[in-house]
C-alpha cells in the first residue's frame, strides 16, 4: 500500500512547473477570462522534500500534500490579482430589475417587521446623515450577515435531517458573499474612522445573535425582515445616486476590484458601481421575500428550486 501511494505521489509531483494549460469558462458561458494553472513551481519528492525552483522561475509553496495555488491569466495576458474572488465568481449585473417593487404587509408579524426596519433607519439617518459612502460601508457589514446565518441554519438542518436543501444553502451563502464584496468595494472608496469601525463591531455582534434567534423562531419573518431591509437599501443607494448626479459627491473612478467583479468598463465611475450594487440589493430583496412567501404557504424552502446565481 505504501509503495502504491509513493508511486502515485511521484506521478503527481512529476508535473513540476510545466503544469497543465487550461482555459476556464465562467458559469454563464463567458470566456472573457482564462485560467492557466501552474500546479507547482517546485519539484517535490514523495517524502515531502522540496527542491529549489529553476533560476528565474517564481517560487511557490509546495508540500507533500500537493496544495499549490493556480496562477490565473486574463485574456489580455495580465495576471489575475484578486485572491478574494476568482474569474468565475464575476458577473454582469442586471440593471433592468424593477426597483419599485414592495411587499405590502398583511399579517401582524409582517407589519411589525416593516415597522422595525423603519425604526432602525432613523438612528442610521441621524448618525451618517448624507455621508453615503460611510453609510453604505456600515450597511454592508450588516447586510452580509443574514445570508450567512440562513445558509448555516439550512446546512445544519440538512445534516440533521439527511435531506437536500434544494440549492438554498448555496443561494443564501452566495448572497452573503455578494454583500461582502459590496463592502470590499466601499472600503476602497470610503476609509472608515475608528469610531465607525467600533460601531460596526458592536452592531454586528448584536445583529448576528438577534437574527440567529429570529431565524430559529420564525424563518418566514426573518426572511421578510431582510426583504424590507433590502428595500431600504435600494432607497439609500437611490439617494446616493442623486447626490452623485448633482455633484454633491465626487464621481471618482470606480475601484479596480469593482471593475473586475462586475465586469465594468475600464472607465467606469463610482456612479456605475452604485448602480450595480443597487441592482444587487433589489435581487436580494426578491430572494428573501420569495423565501418568506414559501414559508407563509406552509412549505419548506427545499421544495422549490433556489434562485442560485440570481444575485
Amino acid at each position: 500500500m505504501n509503495g502504491t501511494t509513493s508511486r502515485m505521489a511521484r506521478r503527481v509531483f512529476s508535473l513540476g512547473s510545466a503544469g497543465i494549460a487550461a482555459a476556464r469558462r465562467a458559469p454563464n458561458g463567458s470566456t472573457w477570462l482564462a485560467a492557466s494553472p501552474r500546479l507547482l513551481s517546485t519539484a517535490a519528492s514523495a517524502g515531502g522534500e522540496v527542491t529549489a525552483a529553476p533560476k528565474g522561475e517564481e517560487k511557490a509553496v509546495a508540500s507533500y500534500w500537493g496544495v499549490a495555488p493556480a496562477k490565473l491569466i486574463k485574456e489580455d495576458g495580465t495576471e489575475w490579482k484578486w485572491n478574494c474572488f476568482k474569474p468565475w465568481d464575476t458577473y454582469s449585473s442586471d440593471l433592468s430589475i424593477d426597483l419599485q417593487k414592495h411587499h405590502v404587509p398583511t399579517t401582524l408579524g409582517e407589519k411589525m417587521a416593516l415597522g422595525l426596519v423603519k425604526a432602525l433607519r432613523l438612528p442610521t439617518d441621524i448618525f451618517f446623515q448624507r455621508r453615503y459612502g460611510c453609510r453604505a460601508m456600515m450597511l454592508e457589514t450588516v447586510a452580509a450577515v443574514p445570508g450567512m446565518v440562513g445558509g448555516m441554519m439550512l446546512h445544519l438542518q440538512s445534516l440533521r435531517r439527511f435531506e437536500h436543501s434544494g440549492g438554498w444553502i448555496r443561494a443564501l451563502l452566495e448572497e452573503a458573499e455578494n454583500e461582502r464584496m459590496h463592502l470590499m468595494t466601499f472600503m476602497e472608496v470610503s476609509k472608515p474612522r475608528w469610531y465607525e469601525r467600533a460601531l460596526v463591531v458592536a452592531v454586528q455582534g448584536v445583529f448576528f445573535n438577534v437574527y440567529f434567534a429570529a431565524y430559529l423562531l420564525s424563518p418566514k419573518l426573518a426572511h421578510r425582515v431582510v426583504g424590507y431591509l433590502e428595500e431600504e437599501a435600494i432607497h439609500s443607494y437611490t439617494e446616493f445616486l442623486k447626490d452623485l448626479e448633482e455633484g454633491k459627491i465626487e464621481n471618482v473612478p470606480a475601484p479596480a476590484i469593482a471593475i473586475d467583479y462586475w465586469r465594468l468598463p475600464a472607465d467606469a465611475t463610482l456612479k456605475d458601481v452604485v448602480m450595480v450594487i443597487r441592482a444587487d440589493e433589489a435581487h436580494h430583496r426578491d430572494v428573501n421575500h420569495f423565501a418568506s412567501d414559501i414559508h407563509y404557504q406552509g412549505r419548506e424552502l427545499r421544495e422549490l428550486p433556489a434562485p442560485v446565481g440570481y444575485h
